[in-house]
């Protein structure tokens, strides 16, 4: 590695590096006192002889000489001494910068490139001695949220106190290294036999890191996925087996996080297949090949069509239709559901507009997307491209999507109930502060998560949480709607506990935009099919 160290001003007229000017002024000091003994020598004999024999005295121009060759001497010394502490400043100049190169600054741990090659030795050395080299990847959960709510400052502190856990874990001889962010990893060679000592000690990592860490008065929380991979397993190099190590990392955090998990091929095709997903998915959105299905919602007390809530569907040219629970986890993490949604929205307000005026459409937001102050206006600028009516349309948020900055939540959503836009709670019963948000924000219904309506014949529990949240509902003088209904059962159980709206496989499943439009024609629900026929509007379920 070359490293560029910039001179001291008083070098700046010179070009020559020191090495050579140190030559340069050894051979300059060296010539100067053999000329000074030869001086010397004459005048000094010419002196002696004059002072005990008399005589003339030394010739004034080696006496000239002579001081001359004396200066060059204390000059030449005393340029030595500079140059000799210049290359000492140098050289720890060099020294530290090869060091900031290798550490991480923080924490003191190696950085990606070093840990790559001194990996790359332990590596050969877990080969010479028939052992096998573990690499476990390290990514802390939740710690952005520690950045965000305490600042940077707090953050720092924190990942060197990560950094002493992970230390102290490790065996005696063991590489450590930050890559930067919240991600670590560690290198270190067990028997092959025994790989439960490498368990042991993700166990410890996971047990020691999701314990509550002080900083500054404060108690912070988070926790570790891990990802483990082994270089006698399908590893060819070090490079193969920090990837390995990756990818297990994320399967670890994919599962729920706070655990860790062994790398295995089967983790690299899933890998694979979820990346070709996310090509295939920037290319779909633009391509309006993800596209609205319609699932409809029933008023129970009349049995009547109230309207429908909106799905995604992907109607993949090869893959045929891919339902939301693939995509759409990979459209949050990329940022594209922003794009998706406004895009799904748009479609179905342009084949919703000219359904029955009593139709309403429910659409629901990410947790992502209430984090965009903008949200409000995007979502009313579709509405006006459209023209479909804004007292038609009912969002849906759930309960964590208003975790992260409620005032933001309330800012949103007081904007869209400006324009008439009705505002649901959707899947409740499964978050942790329903009453607080149910003041905090002017919900106009809420959704029973159909986790609960499932379940609610056969669990005791499951229909004490339904009835709890019907009764609520109507002590609040909100409405509520109950999703995941499939049989007649359930429907008259939640009829009788005095439940709106229901949804579900009992009334069919979600249907693409020509099949809700040939439904709503055969029912005569269609605008214009209803002022040419002359005839009552039917909207009964059927």
């Amino acid at each position: 590695m070359t490293v560029e160290i910039r001179g001291e001003p008083s070098d700046a007229g010179s070009s020559a590096p020191p090495k050579r000017r140190e030559i340069l002024n050894g051979a300059i000091t060296v010539a100067s006192i053999l000329l000074f003994v030869g001086t010397g020598s004459s005048v000094l004999s010419t002196t002696v002889r004059r002072y005990f024999y008399g005589g003339e005295g030394p010739d004034q121009t080696l006496v000239i000489a002579l001081l001359l060759n004396v200066a060059l001497i204390l000059f030449g010394w005393r340029r030595h001494r500079e140059l000799a502490h210049e290359v000492t400043i140098r050289t720890a100049a060099e020294e530290r910068a090869q060091m900031l190169a290798a550490k991480d600054p923080l924490t003191g741990f190696l950085n990606r490139r070093s840990l790559a090659e001194e990996g790359a030795a332990m590596f050969v050395r877990a080969q010479a001695r028939n052992k096998a080299m573990a690499l476990l990847m390290l990514d802390l959960d939740h710690f952005k949220m520690v950045n965000d709510m305490h600042g940077h400052a707090t953050g720092d502190a924190l990942l060197q106190q990560v950094a002493l856990q992970i230390a102290e874990a490790m065996p005696s001889v063991a590489l450590t290294a930050r890559f930067g962010g919240d991600e670590f990893a560690c290198a270190f060679l067990f028997d092959a036999a025994h790989p439960a000592t490498v368990e042991r000690i993700a166990e410890k990592l996971v047990s020691q890191l999701a314990q509550p860490f002080r900083i500054e008065g404060l108690q912070l929380h988070i926790s570790v996925s891990v990802g483990i991979s082994r270089s006698d397993f399908d590893c060819a190099s070090i490079d193969a087996l920090m990837r390995s190590a990756d990818i297990a990392m994320y399967a670890a955090k994919n599962s729920g996080r706070n655990r860790f998990a062994w790398f295995d091929l089967s983790m690299e095709r899933e890998l694979q297949a979820r990346n070709e997903l996310e090509v295939g998915l920037r290319n779909a959105i633009p391509r309006q090949e993800i596209v609205p299905y319609f699932e409809q919602q029933i008023d129970l007390t009349t049995g009547r069509l109230s309207g429908f809530e909106v799905l995604a569907r992907w109607e993949h040219a090869t893959r045929g239709l891919i339902v939301p629970d693939t995509f759409i986890p990979i459209a949050e993490e990329t940022g594209m559901i922003a794009d998706l949604s406004l895009s799904l929205m748009r479609q179905a307000f342009l084949a919703a507009k000219d359904w029955d005026a009593a139709l309403s459409l429910s659409v629901n937001i990410s947790p992502s997307q209430l984090r965009d102050a903008w949200l409000a206006q995007k979502i009313i600028k579709v509405l006006t491209e459209t023209g479909f009516p804004a007292s038609r349309l009912e969002i849906e948020i759930t309960e964590t999507a208003l975790f992260d900055n409620l005032p933001l939540a309330q800012s949103i959503v007081g904007s869209l109930k400006n324009q008439g836009i009705r505002l649901a709670l959707d899947d409740f019963g499964t978050g942790y502060s329903s009453l607080a948000h149910l003041r905090a924000l002017p919900f106009d219904r809420i959704k029973i998560d159909k986790s609960f309506i499932m379940s609610m014949t056969e669990n005791t529990e499951s229909a004490a949480i339904v009835t709890a949240i019907t009764r609520l509902g109507d002590s609040l003088n909100l409405p509520i709607t109950a999703e995941g209904i499939e049989d007649i059962a359930v429907e008259e159980r939640l009829r009788g506990l005095g439940c709106g709206k229901g949804q579900g496989y009992l009334y069919g499943r979600p249907t693409s935009i020509a099949n809700t439009r040939r439904l709503l024609a055969e029912r005569r629900l269609l605008q214009n099919a209803a002022s040419e026929a002359g005839e009552p509007d039917e909207r009964r379920a059927g």
